[in-house]
Parts: structure tokens; sequence; C-alpha cells
């Protein structure tokens, strides 16, 4: 029984609107109506957060809002009647963390999402930070996991052979007095949470330690525990190894339904036919609430929070040799208002060293409806721009190259939902998996593997299994001995593709014999980066089409820069090609 159920009543008719429903199911605070406004809808899931329940299930509608799930094309019965020790619903860093920590056991494990490659949504739009935690609660998941997972991604980015670059990260101060009153509180704060390392600089060392700090700038709090990888490779390399170790990943196979029987999954249907899974991990990003609903575990609700970043050329790069931001305090008199949900859910990042040697400058955060919508638009990039060129103080417009949105599966607890099944017997959810999931995976693995050991009962440890996983070489990177080394044994590294990013043939051939190998130019992009340098691709797409159709097997109209309904070229491509 939920105490304050009635106050909550009062706080949501007052506020919000008297004709929503607040009542009780499961000990979670139940929300039920129809609203013509989405921030109403938010602001009432917010006042029915209460500490007594379970969590808040908000089914308050948008009146006229519908949004078509993304779904894949194929329909067929390519996994019909498997029987896997485990699914994992989901393909995020999140479930390919999951999936690599499980094939330590001798298990039969299916890791399924519906994209038609590995990290499509939040895992490959964020900014990269592996966070220290100085913004989070001691009581929450979040601080738990995240503490956990930054200590983890030396040994893995060791494992994985994945960039990972332990950069720090930095509170600007504007004001002397921010030193005596706002660091001892950070510093208070990093002791009660245990952050090591972290200490004040005055503006003579702050300068030595971060070149790019802003003339402004008369001192600041470096971390050194934050750092950077890059999300989309290590995702890849996540899923990589967990492939080599006997996980059968199945992309473009979509959740359609579970059936439960007495508190237990029994089957779950796919478009690729029905599984008859042991044990479900719920992993599904801003869908988990959704699959949690069809396995009658649900206790929460996802709203999702939508972000943009700024990706810099390479030019910039000494911008930044950290990742930094100004102290919150820190007001300019001509700074625009904001559009970044009133302020509450602003994320850190600010201007950010990538491990690519880009620099990466961002986020947003606006609450929307829209589960999937990655568009970008003017307003947000002139925002984020006029907010932190007061940080970076020599960017400029023309040092844009590109711009992209995701969305953060935010609950309204605002924290991670990481547990067994509460309801239902054969699930553990790995849900609301927002900000800073990117640090916290490693360490949720752990737990939902040990977990899933126990659900499952008798589970062996896999003799076989093989924490290594070679990466692509990038011989950008090498100097002129080295790169004579891979040419000598394979021409194909001689050969430049992409003349942006100096990526040759032979990486590009490396990431399609990949244990699990995509043919499309994003996929191609993700994993060895053709595209993604100034020209965005104009030059060297083509040839990577060529290469994936002659790979493939394939015309090469028939090559896609995404999924199926992503055609490049059209018409007639005898005589010449649209593009």
């Amino acid at each position: 029984m939920i105490q304050n159920l009635e106050k909550i009543r009062k706080k949501i008719h007052k506020q919000i609107s008297e004709e929503i429903k607040v009542s009780e199911q499961n000990g979670c605070v139940l929300l039920e109506g129809e609203l013509s406004d989405w921030h109403s809808i938010v602001n009432a899931g917010t006042l029915a957060v209460d500490k007594q329940s379970l969590g808040v299930l908000n089914d308050i509608k948008l009146k006229g809002f519908f949004e078509e799930e993304k779904k894949p094309d194929v329909e067929d019965g390519l996994y019909d009647g498997l029987t896997p020790d485990v699914l994992i619903i989901g393909a995020g860093i999140v479930g390919c963390a999951i999936a690599r920590e499980l094939s330590k056991y001798k298990l039969d494990v299916m890791l399924a999402d519906k994209g038609y490659d590995v990290a499509l949504a939040a895992s490959s739009r964020n900014d990269g930070d592996i966070h220290v935690g100085i913004d989070l609660k001691a009581s929450q998941q979040k601080h738990y996991y995240n503490d956990r997972g930054n200590r983890l991604y030396d040994k893995l980015s060791e494992e994985l052979d994945c960039a990972f670059h332990r950069t720090g990260h930095m509170i600007i101060f504007y004001k002397k007095w921010e030193k005596y009153v706002i660091f001892p509180l950070i510093k208070l704060k990093s002791k009660m949470l245990g952050i090591p390392g972290l200490r004040y600089l005055n503006k003579k060392n702050l300068q030595k330690t971060e070149p790019g700090a802003p003339s402004w700038a008369v001192g600041g709090v470096f971390m050194p525990t934050g750092g950077e990888i890059s999300p989309y490779k290590f995702t890849v390399a996540l899923a990589e190894n967990a492939a080599a170790n006997g996980v059968n990943v199945c992309l473009n196979t979509i959740i359609k339904g579970i059936d439960v029987e007495n508190g237990e999954i029994k089957s779950v249907r796919t478009n690729r036919g029905m599984v008859y899974p042991k044990l479900v991990v719920n992993a599904a990003g801003v869908f988990s609430d959704r699959i949690a609903e069809m396995a009658g575990d649900r206790t929460f609700t996802i709203h999702p929070r939508k972000g943009t970043n700024l990706i810099l050329d390479k030019k910039c790069k000494a911008y930044a040799a950290t990742s930094m931001n100004k102290s919150p305090f820190t007001k300019f008199a001509d700074e625009k208002q904001k559009i970044d949900d009133k302020g509450k859910h602003t994320k850190g990042g600010g201007i950010v060293h990538t491990v690519d040697n880009n620099v990466l400058v961002g986020p947003t955060a606006v609450e929307t409806p829209f589960r999937e919508d990655n568009s970008t638009d003017k307003q947000s990039v002139d925002f984020i721009y006029g907010k932190l060129s007061r940080v970076a103080e020599k960017m400029c417009y023309g040092d844009i190259i590109t711009y992209f949105s995701g969305t953060r599966a935010a609950t309204y607890e605002e924290d991670f939902v990481v547990r067994k099944g509460i309801f239902t017997r054969n699930i553990i959810e790995a849900a609301g998996i927002q900000s800073p999931g990117l640090t916290a995976a490693p360490a949720i693995a752990e737990d939902v593997a040990k977990w899933a050991a126990e659900l499952l009962g008798n589970v062996e440890p896999n003799d076989s299994f093989n924490p290594l996983r070679k990466g692509i070489p990038h011989l950008a990177d090498m100097n002129e001995e080295q790169r004579n080394v891979f040419i000598k044994k394979n021409p194909a590294y001689g050969e430049i593709i992409c003349r942006c990013e100096e990526i040759s043939r032979g990486e590009i051939i490396d990431a399609l014999n990949s244990p699990v190998p995509v043919y499309t130019l994003d996929a191609i992009k993700r994993r060895a980066r053709p595209g993604m340098g100034r020209c965005q691709g104009g030059f060297c797409s083509p040839l990577v089409m060529k290469i994936l159709a002659e790979y493939k097997g394939v015309p090469i109209e028939q090559i896609t820069k995404a999924d199926d309904g992503s055609a490049v070229l059209f018409g007639d491509t005898k005589g010449g090609c649209n593009e």
C-alpha cells in the first residue's frame, strides 16, 4: 500500500489536471488519462515519484500523437524453435557487455536486436564520456555501477584492443570565489562518493593540464578518473568478442510478444520465429518498459530525452585535451534562454577530446515523446554553439563537420532499473540506462551474468572462453616503419580509400571479416571510420560501396547506407548514377 498516494493525487490534480486518474497497481503509482501537452505528461510522472512505491507507470496518452516503431522488413522462420538458455533483448553497449560476460559460462546465449547492426541507438549517439560520477547520489544504482564500471575500463580496453583514454574531466571556474565556496563542496562530495584524485588547479596549472581552457578561466577542478571511448567501436568490440565465444548475434529480429504463464516466460514471438528461452534479459533501451510490460514485470516508464552533439574537424583537436565545461554556477549576462529541459537534466560533456582526435561539443537535453527521433535542427545546433563557444573560444561554425542526435532511456526516478524480475521469475531487467550507462555497462554485465547463473542453476564456466579480441589496425596512427610491415603482409593496407581519415582498403576488408559482419556503409563507418572526416564520405563512399559489393558478390546498387530502406544508388546505373 502506497501511503502517500492521496498526496500524489492532490499534487497532480492541482498542478497538472484533475482529469488524470491516479491509482496503485502492483506497488506502483499508475497514471492514466489524456493530455495535449507532452511536458505536462512528463511533469505528472515526476510528481508521482515516491520512495514507497516500486516505480511510476505513466500511461497518460498524448492527444493525437502516434509514432510507428521502426521494424525490420524481414519475416522468416530463421530462429523458429530455438531454445536458448538466455535471450538478451537489445544489442546496445549494455546488451553486448552482458552477452560477452555470459559467454564466460557454458550457456547457449542469443543476443537479439531489431536493428541491422549493433550500437544503432543511444550506444552510438553519445559523447563517449567515461564518467567520474561527481553529479550522482550515493543511494543511486547509477553511482554503484558507474563507480565499478569506470574501474573496469582499463583492463577491458586491453582485452578488446579498443581505445580508452583516461584524459580526465575538468570543471572550469569563472570567479575566484568559486575556489573557496564551490570547490570545498565538490571535494566533500567526491569523498562521500569515493572518487579519487580530485584536485583544484590554479590558472597556471589549469593551462598546463588543459591548454584549450578559455581565457577567462581563473582555475578549475580536475578529476583524473574521467576518460573517453568510442562508444560504437566499444559496443562492436564487445559483440565481436561475444560472438567469437559462441554467442548467437541475431540482427533484424524484433520482439512481437512474450507469452507468460504463472509468472514465467514460456516463449517469445519474433519476426523470425518463436523462441523458447529459459531466461530473458531486458536491455531494450528506450523500449525496455514495453518489453517489461510484455513480460508482466513492468515497474517503470521510459520518457525519452533527446540530445544533440556537434563534431568538429580534427584540425580543432587542440581546443580540448580533456572533457571540460564551465562550472554550473558560471553565468554570462548575454546567455540565451535554455532549450535543454529548463536545465533540469542537462548532461555534462561540454567540450570533449575524443579518442579519434575530433572535438565533440554538446549535448542538449530535451524531453520528447518520440523514442526513435534522431533528427537534428538548427535551433539545437545554434544553442550548443552559443553556449559552449564560451568554453572553446577559438571555435567557429566552419569547424563543424557534422552533428547528430539520440534519445536516452530516462525513468521518472532518474535511475537505472537493474534487478531480477519481481513479478516474472525468469527475467532480468537492465533498463532505464541513460547517462552514465556507457560507464556502468561492464559492471551491470557482471551482476546480470551472476544473477543469470544463479537463476539457471548448475552453470559451468566456459574453459575455452577467450577474453582477447584483435581490433582493426589503424595505419594512420602508425609510423612509416610500422605501416610498411602491414603493407608487406597485405598490399591492401597500402591503398587509401578514405583520404580524410586515411583508411585503407585492408582496414575495410578487416571490418568485413568480423565475427559480426554487416554489409552497409554505416556499419563499416562505425568499425573503421571511412566517411567520418571533413567530407563526410563525399569522396570515399563510392569506393567503400564497390568494396562491399565485390566482397558480398552483389550488384553495387544493392549496397545500402544503413537498413534495407536506405538505398544509395537508384535509377539507371549503367550510364551513371544518382547519389
